[in-house]
Order: C-alpha cells, then structure tokens, then sequence
C-alpha cells in the first residue's frame, strides 16, 4: 500500500472534528435553544445553514457541513470522521483525502437542492459519506486480497454503521414531530455517490499517479457536468422561493 510517512499527513480529521464541535457547543450554549437536544432558531438563523430560499449565498452550499442537528448527530458525524479519516490520512495524503470529503459537502448539497429542494441542510454526512463510499468500493474491489473473514467484516460494518445513520435520517424527515423545517437526508446519496467514483479513483490510485488514470478524469468530467446542471436548475428551475 505504499510507504507511510506520518510527518508529511495533514491532521485533516482532527481540525474538521474540532470545528464542527467547536460550531456546535456555540450554538448549544450561547444562544438561546436547546441544541443540545433539537434543532431550534438558534441553528435556523445561523449564517452557515444551507436554506433554500437562501441558496444564492453559496457558501452555504459548503458551510452547512459545520452545523448539526443534535447530540447524536454531531457524535455521530465525530466518530466516523475519526474512525474513517484517519487511517485513510496514513495511506493516503491529507490533500487527497479533504479534495473526496470536499466533494461529498458539495454533492450531498447539490443533490439535496434538486432532489429535496424545499428542504435545509446541516451535518457534515455529506463528506463522511464520501469517505465511506470511496472505503466501501476499495474494500469490494480488492476482496480477494484481504483475509476473506476482515473483508467481510469490513463490508457488514460499513453496511450496518451507514443503514442505521439513514435511519436517523428519514426519522428525522418525515416523522419527526419537532417544529420548523425539515433536514433533508438527500445530502447523503450524493456523498456516498461521490465517495464510489472520485473517491474510490483517489483511494485506489495511492500507487500512481491521478493524471495518468483515465477513471479520474471521468470522474472529474463526470462531476463538473453535475455542478453545472445543478447551478442551472437552482437559477432557473427551482420550485423552491
């Protein structure tokens, strides 16, 4: 898998849990809600939640990603971020690594804004999801070179951690009885999609060189297309204000 030297690895992982968490005990402690348990005004109002009616101010196609809906979502998103990121920065260079959980952030947006587009977005699942779609392809692509009892085991867990989270999600959707908008779980489809093609290009290629593999510049055309037909749809076909 290539040579591991831990003094080049940016410590991505690390400084993306500790701004999420750091965004999150603000809103949970200085302003008036109850974050901690729900999502209240306090996140509805913040300037980094992705809002439909709100969508001509880009950066919250990137932002929303730094804002939770809960304890169980922040911790969540903590901990596979950790689990998956940083053994993923080992192998692989810190640039690399945000470039697919960057890409998640802005496809899990994308989507939720054509898909689900009277919806708000916050969390960062769609990076995360990225990640583990890219951890995902690597470990049923390269099955036969695993010891067959861990690539088993690998896939289950992957499989059991992301059905429970989609879980959370469409309960959070459509039978969550708590007042204001709904938080859309689209965000998660377009990071996993991301994370199975330009994510499994760059994890698969830690030993070559990304310019020479065709697959990466399909991947590169194929998302660049997406963007732009996305960008298009919000301007001119929206059903969102």
């Amino acid at each position: 898998m290539g040579d591991i030297d831990l003094e080049q690895q940016d410590p991505l992982s690390q400084d993306q849990d500790g701004q999420q968490l750091a965004l999150f005990i603000y809103y949970a402690v200085w302003k008036p809600q109850k974050q901690w348990v729900t999502l209240e005004e306090g996140i509805w109002n913040s300037r980094l939640t992705y809002k439909p009616e709100l969508r001509q101010e880009a950066w919250r196609f990137f932002s929303y990603m730094f804002v939770h809906a809960g304890v169980e979502h922040i911790l969540g998103n903590l901990l596979m971020q950790l689990l998956l990121g940083i053994p993923l920065e080992l192998v692989h260079k810190g640039f690399e690594v945000g470039m697919v959980y960057m890409a998640g952030v802005i496809a899990g947006s994308l989507a939720s804004s054509i898909f689900d587009p009277l919806s708000a977005l916050v969390g960062a699942s769609g990076g995360v999801y990225a990640l583990i779609g890219g951890y995902f392809m690597n470990a049923v692509v390269n099955f036969r070179e695993m010891i067959p009892l861990l690539g088993v085991f690998r896939i289950l867990v992957i499989i059991i951690i992301v059905g429970t989270d989609f879980g959370f999600a469409f309960y959070r959707r459509f039978m969550s009885d708590d007042a204001g908008m709904k938080v859309s779980f689209v965000a998660h489809f377009g990071g996993i999609v991301a994370g199975m093609t330009i994510g499994y290009v760059f994890f698969s290629d830690y030993n070559k060189k990304l310019l020479k593999d065709p697959r990466f510049w399909i991947c590169i055309v194929g998302f660049i297309i997406f963007i732009l037909f996305a960008v298009l749809f919000n301007i001119f076909l929206s059903p969102a204000p």
